[in-house]
């Protein structure tokens, strides 16, 4: 979770140009190990909280990381990182700290394996780490997350979910009939099909979830802490989003649906990720062989087997 700041927003009561770091007066923290290596974040408020909980300024989805694990408050121009009682503590440089005066370059360590850095720079700094954050963890044309972050963060939630023993629910979304749409309208009409099935769906999720291009003209939601009556109501609702966006061609409108398959984790039962993937793959291509253009979810596909 990061805030949108404008492009002149600067921290408010740092210096114009702090000494040794010249016209570098933008404080952020960059994710150099753990979940979105290369993501930045910018401090630009009085008091940024971080911690495991969705409702914090800065989401660290880590399973050693407190719900609200560690603070960073401008005070008199400087920032200053305090525990907030923390369950495994909060270390700067590798020492174990209940508050620091941060100093550009420190190396911040919160639960087990996620490692920040603390560092001041400009617009073009942040516009380059932001280019290259993107280019190793999205997919360029629809802005969704790869399939390799989706991997990365399907193995942490997973683990989250067991420790606590709480919901996990992945959606497969497919597009209906796409070689038909390349066929008929061509290529660049179905990436423009794709990129903006991709926005449409990325507007709608919540902070949360994670929406990743899984390959082709396949799509994939996972939501933590929603049951598998909850995916199925929004796995409809995304379905009615698109079945309802005009898309066009060439000047003629063409008719555009998806398929998707819904599946809760079993705690008890699953012992890997790709068990998750793989039921909610068996209730997309039920989905399909039901006739496209609807939701099916993991219990629906239980009932039907003999």
């Amino acid at each position: 979770m990061s805030d949108d700041f404008g492009e002149d927003t600067k921290v408010s009561g740092l210096p114009e140009e702090p000494a040794s770091i010249g016209g570098r007066d933008r404080a952020y923290l960059i994710v150099l190990v753990g979940q979105s290596v290369g993501e930045m974040h910018r401090l630009s408020k009085e008091t940024t909280v971080l911690g495991r909980s969705n409702l914090v300024d800065i989401q660290l989805i880590d399973d050693g990381v407190s719900r609200k694990h560690a603070e960073l408050e401008l005070r008199d121009g400087e920032i200053v990182l305090r525990d907030l009682g923390s369950r495994n503590g909060t270390f700067c440089n590798g020492e174990r700290i209940g508050e620091r005066v941060l100093k550009d370059g420190d190396k911040l360590q919160v639960g087990s394996t996620t490692i920040l850095k603390f560092t001041f720079s400009d617009a073009l700094d942040e516009s380059f780490q932001q280019q290259l954050y993107d280019s190793a963890l999205r997919d360029g044309l629809t802005k969704a997350f790869n399939k390799r972050y989706l991997a990365e963060r399907l193995e942490q939630e997973f683990r989250f979910a067991k420790r606590h023993r709480s919901a996990l629910s992945l959606l497969m979304i497919d597009v209906d009939h796409f070689k038909q749409i390349n066929d008929r309208y061509g290529h660049l009409a179905g990436d423009y099909v794709l990129a903006t099935i991709g926005e449409r769906l990325g507007s709608t999720i919540r902070n949360e979830d994670v929406l990743a291009r899984y390959g082709g003209e396949e799509f994939a939601i996972l939501c933590r802490g929603v049951d598998l009556r909850g995916a199925g109501l929004f796995a409809e609702r995304l379905r009615k989003l698109v079945e309802g966006h005009a898309f066009a061609a060439g000047g003629e409108s063409m008719r555009v649906t998806v398929s998707i398959g819904v599946a809760l984790m079993a705690v008890d039962r699953m012992t890997e990720p790709a068990q998750l993937i793989e039921l909610a793959d068996d209730a997309l291509y039920q989905a399909k062989r039901e006739g496209r253009n609807r939701v099916v979810t993991a219990l629906e596909l239980q009932k039907t087997q003999p």
